[in-house]
């Protein structure tokens, strides 16, 4: 199950925004992944960006970062533009099951994952509030706004789907 939901600036669509010219050009995103896999299994997995390829379709390319805090992602969903986004970490508790990075780059920002137990598996709650810095997208931000927040949805869709996936693929250590 994925359910997302995608708020608009970081006040709150009802709230004036200091700088009201830059409103348009942040998001806020929350998705809920339902995982039939042990929470440690879903929090080594989202620990290990380098390996979001292999099941997420629509991260192309991780390159870590040579001390190991990071790194930059090459991201494409279903609109025709690439997002190249840096990220470094800033916090990893996998006692708490939170994973959280600053973003830089064509987004600017931060991202968390909260991985937690439930009956049958685990709840990956995944939050992010941005700034778009990528030109087009910020001279598209009024107009495009819908289609830029379904694309995130749709991508969101398929990173559960193939995050299920690649868990029910691998066997668990024994």
């Amino acid at each position: 199950m994925d359910r997302s939901s995608h708020g608009g600036t970081s006040g709150g669509d009802r709230a004036a925004p200091a700088n009201p010219g830059g409103r348009w050009t942040r998001y806020r995103f929350r998705s809920v992944w339902d995982l039939d896999a042990a929470p440690a299994r879903v929090y080594a997995a989202l620990e290990t960006p380098e390996s979001y390829p292999l099941w997420w379709p629509q991260i192309r390319a991780v390159a870590p970062a040579a001390d190991g805090n990071g790194g930059t992602a090459t991201i494409r969903s279903v609109l025709p533009y690439t997002l190249r986004v840096g990220a470094a970490e800033l916090l990893r508790d996998p006692v708490r099951g939170v994973l959280e990075v600053a973003l830089l780059g064509d987004l600017e920002g931060w991202a968390r994952w909260t991985v937690r137990a439930r009956a049958g598996g685990t709840r990956a709650l995944y939050e992010q509030e941005v700034e778009v810095r990528r030109p087009l997208m910020r001279l598209l931000a009024f107009p495009g706004r819908p289609v830029f927040r379904l694309n995130h949805t749709l991508m969101m869709r398929s990173g559960r789907r193939g995050l299920a996936a690649h868990l029910a693929a691998r066997p668990e250590a024994v």
